[in-house]
C-alpha cells in the first residue's frame, strides 16, 4: 500500500515525477496511457524519512464509471493516505484538467474527494514566467488551494513537495499509532515517534 498517490490526466508527468522522486524506473513516453498499472517507488529524503509513492495510471473523464483504465485503478488511490495531483502546465486549460480529475475522484466515492491533495502545476520548466504565473494563479483561484510549482525534469520544487508530503504521512501514521495503542493494540509495524 502506498502512502501517497500521484494522480492526474494522462501525460501530466506522473511517471517522470516518480522517477525523479525515487529509484523507480517507470515507462515514460509522449503518448497517453503509458502507465498501464500502478508503479511504486520508495522516496528516501534522509535516514528515517521514507515513504512509498504510487504512480496511478492517468484518469480521464468518466473514469469513475469505467472509462479508460477507470475504476480498476481508483481503488489503488483509495488506499493512499494523500494525493499529489499533477496538472500539466503545458496544456491550454489547466483549470479544466484539474476539475476533470477532481470530478472523477469525487464521483468514485469512498471519500477520495476528501483526501488531502497537494495540487501541483507540473512541467513548469517548459513555461515562460508570465504563463507560469497566470496558470498557477488560475489553479489557485479555482481550487482555493496552494499550488505547488514543480519540474521533475529540472528538479525544481520536487524536494520541497516531497518533504510536505512526508510530514503529512508521518502525522497520519502517528494518529494511527495513537488510535491502535488507545484501543489496546500495538502501533503499526515500523512506526517510531
Amino acid at each position: 500500500i502506498a502512502d501517497v498517490g500521484l494522480v492526474g490526466l494522462p501525460n501530466a508527468g506522473k511517471s517522470t515525477f516518480l522517477a525523479a522522486a525515487s529509484a523507480a524506473k517507470p515507462k515514460m513516453a509522449d503518448y497517453p496511457f503509458t502507465t498501464l498499472a500502478p508503479n511504486l517507488g520508495m522516496v528516501d529524503l534522509s535516514v528515517g524519512e521514507r515513504f512509498i509513492l504510487a504512480d496511478i495510471p492517468g484518469l480521464i473523464e468518466g473514469a469513475a464509471e469505467g472509462a479508460g483504465l477507470g475504476v480498476r485503478f481508483l481503488g489503488h488511490v483509495e488506499r493512499t493516505a494523500s494525493l499529489i495531483h499533477l496538472v500539466d502546465g503545458t496544456q491550454d486549460d489547466v483549470v479544466e484538467a484539474w476539475r476533470t480529475v477532481r470530478h472523477e475522484l469525487e464521483n468514485y466515492g469512498e471519500e477520495l474527494g476528501d483526501k488531502t491533495e497537494f495540487l501541483v502545476l507540473s512541467k513548469v520548466d517548459a513555461l515562460d514566467k508570465e504563463t507560469r504565473k497566470a496558470k498557477a494563479k488560475a489553479l489557485a483561484k479555482a481550487s482555493g488551494a496552494k499550488v505547488w510549482e514543480v519540474s521533475a525534469v529540472s528538479g525544481e520544487g520536487v524536494t520541497e513537495l516531497l518533504r510536505a508530503a512526508y510530514a503529512l504521512v508521518r502525522s497520519r501514521k502517528g494518529e494511527a499509532a495513537a488510535e491502535a495503542i488507545a484501543a489496546g493494540g500495538a502501533p503499526p509495524e515500523g512506526w517510531a515517534p
